[in-house]
């Protein structure tokens, strides 16, 4: 099969849309399918990082300004993500898409809705969405929602009769390493100890949260001798602040760029504090007890679900400085409270959602 992936990462998106398309298309390429990405010139996309997967990578045309057409709908609430109306994105999009039979193209855009879709979908055989939110109409074949807590019929209004809903983090995208690495991982977190905390709030962290935590790191009850791992993505823009900020801090604490070991360093870390996005489900599969901070609006939904859950604590932006000192403290204290979040954590997602996503794909094209 041929699969088209039209997806962006960007300082203003992030880049978690980008990344688990990868996942998925790194799985879909070891069945033997053939996997191509289309993607707009935004600051901060990861044209490198796709084309060092060794994935054929078409850039859009760099965003300028542009008005929405109102006459066509109410815009969407993320509209502005895409740099382009949604009509001449998909003229864009057509423009690549043209000349070569495409078996299935995923969608993962907030700023995508029926309108494109559907336009796009005369020229395809199928479509599948990838949704966090359940705030527009969708034409498509098939749609994922990982989150936790999120309902099939959330979608009911929103989807064709005939589409199939993929829901929760039984089918949440991630790379094979984290499923190897499970076992290992919940077994050392029998007897925890709070040693080493992982530091990752996104691959942008465009408003320098990292920093906000480091500064509240060095008011708890943490020991000299604990270690913090710090990853970042090169663009962020308080990356530079940071570095410099964590040779003055009272721990041992260092600075990573770009990993490509995120699995390992779960699995070594003894907390992670992150952002409430995609990548908590790679923690849950680790069963890494996690303070999670909401970055973003779309975010809250994940980390009040896993709040309620016992999988995690949860932290409001603002609330940084008091609140994260808090539950530090309580972890420190409270011997209990470690095993607690990874048993909790651990029972929400086994890793395996990539397998199952490539098995409905094969299965949809042979129907």
């Amino acid at each position: 099969m041929r699969i088209a992936f039209r997806a962006d990462a960007s300082i203003q998106i992030g880049t978690g849309h980008v990344m688990r398309c990868l996942t998925l298309a790194e799985a879909l390429r070891n069945q033997g399918h053939q996997c191509v990405f289309i993607c707009r010139d935004h600051p901060g996309h990861l044209r490198e990082l796709i084309a060092q997967k060794g994935f054929e990578m078409h850039l859009l045309s760099k965003p300028r300004q542009f008005e929405l057409n109102t006459n066509d709908g109410a815009a969407l609430a993320h509209a502005d993500w895409l740099g382009a109306t949604w009509q001449h994105d998909a003229e864009h999009t057509l423009k690549v898409l043209s000349g070569a039979n495409t078996d299935w193209l995923v969608v993962d855009h907030y700023a995508l809705d029926v309108r494109w879709e559907s336009r796009i979908a005369k020229h395809v055989n199928k479509v599948m969405v990838i949704d966090d939110i359940a705030d527009r109409q969708h034409e498509c074949d098939l749609l994922l929602d990982q989150n936790l807590g999120r309902k099939p019929e959330d979608y009911d209004t929103l989807i064709p009769e005939a589409c199939k809903c993929l829901i929760g983090p039984r089918y949440a995208l991630l790379r094979p390493e984290f499923r190897k690495l499970r076992a290992h991982s919940l077994e050392r977190r029998q007897t925890p100890k709070l040693e080493r905390i992982l530091i990752t709030l996104g691959g942008v962290d465009r408003d320098n949260v990292t920093g906000q935590v480091l500064q509240a790191l060095e008011q708890t009850q943490l020991p000299p001798e604990t270690e913090l791992d710090i990853v970042m993505g090169a663009s962020a823009p308080g990356l530079e602040a940071v570095r410099l900020q964590a040779e003055t801090l009272p721990f041992k604490a260092t600075v990573s760029v770009n990993v490509s070991d995120m699995a390992e360093r779960m699995c070594l870390a003894d907390l992670c504090i992150g952002a409430a996005g995609s990548t908590s489900w790679e923690r849950c599969c680790l069963g890494l007890p996690s303070i999670m901070i909401v970055l973003a609006e779309n975010q809250r939904g994940i980390g009040q679900a896993l709040e309620q859950s016992g999988a995690a604590y949860l932290v409001e932006r603002e609330d940084i400085l008091e609140s994260l000192g808090s539950f530090l403290n309580e972890l420190i204290s409270t011997g209990s409270a470690l095993v607690n979040l990874s048993n909790q954590a651990k029972m929400i997602c086994d890793g395996q959602g990539s397998s199952r996503l490539v098995a409905e794909f094969c299965r949809d094209t042979s129907t």
